[in-house]
């Protein structure tokens, strides 16, 4: 454990009311609609995903609110130490204030509220660098904010280079997006896409195959394995509805997980999982 937890601003329970009517209730936002159409992230909540926010120093922390009734814990110290190392103010707020702030269901006692996230570069995301070949992730429909969160999660651990994400019809970083994902919004390159019909058929011009999860395909997803070594991109869909037809008429190949019990499908997180540690598995595989 670290020492003593360095001082902390407290706001008092007569702070200035939040904006509940703003899409960002933050300090530096209150009041304003924001006009961002990009990726977002400009509220971070939950422990794990604040720490790692700082740690990255991918982009600005403007602001950090902690709970003044918070047990303290190692965690905690962390992100004080942190935030005073990077100048970044932490204050003192009541439960209640901050759970008015909140927008996720469990944010434990933290917010940070900082710029929004840099939208990596498309075409920079089919460029081979040395031996790294592009291993992609496109959503299409993902509308659930915990899946995409866990998704995103998986994706930074069987290392992804990057998810595309489409404009619209699909969540985007909200803050139970940034906590579910704990952290990984913050190494995982992401770009905005106008639609992901298109943006395959710039991935496909590119040299990338383009492998679709989809549970009518008869292919099982072990089949990704004769792909692994080239670059890559998985498409996975919304559970139910899956992925759309126009995107599953522009894949290389369409392929479903195999499942043996009772349930016909898996979440979108659960299948990110499988298929891409199925990609990380092949290609450690072909190591030397």
């Amino acid at each position: 454990m670290a020492g003593k937890r360095p001082q902390r601003a407290r706001v008092g329970q007569r702070a200035r009311p939040i904006d509940r009517r703003s899409p960002e209730r933050g300090p530096a936002s209150a009041g304003k609609k924001s006009a961002n159409k990009g990726l977002g992230g400009e509220q971070v909540e939950g422990r794990q995903a604040v720490r790692e926010l700082l740690i990255a120093q991918r982009r600005k922390v403007k602001e950090i609110w902690i709970a003044s009734d918070i047990d303290d814990s190692e965690i905690i110290e962390d992100i004080v130490q942190l935030a005073e190392a990077l100048r970044v103010s932490v204050k003192d707020v009541s439960r209640r204030m901050l759970e008015d702030q909140a927008r996720s269901e469990a944010p434990q006692g933290v917010v940070a509220f900082a710029a929004s996230l840099p939208e990596a570069d498309f075409e920079s995301l089919l460029v081979t660098r040395g031996s790294q070949k592009p291993f992609l992730v496109a959503v299409d429909g993902v509308t659930d904010p915990g899946n995409f969160g866990a998704l995103l999660r998986c994706c930074e651990g069987a290392g992804v280079t990057g998810v595309v994400v489409p404009r619209h019809r699909a969540v985007h970083v909200t803050p139970t997006v940034a906590k579910s994902a704990a952290g990984a919004i913050e190494y995982v390159p992401m770009s905005v896409v106008a639609g992901l019909p298109g943006a395959i058929t710039q991935m496909r011009d590119k040299g990338v195959w383009v492998v679709g999860l989809d549970d009518s395909s008869d292919r099982p997803l072990f089949d990704v394995a004769n792909l692994a070594d080239e670059a890559i991109c998985l498409v996975l869909g919304a559970e139910g509805s899956g992925i759309s037809r126009l995107v599953r008429e522009r894949c290389d190949m369409v392929v479903s997980i195999p499942m043996m019990g009772q349930l016909g499908s898996l979440n979108v997180s659960a299948a990110a999982a499988l298929a891409t540690y199925e990609v990380a598995r092949a290609r450690a595989a072909t190591l030397p």
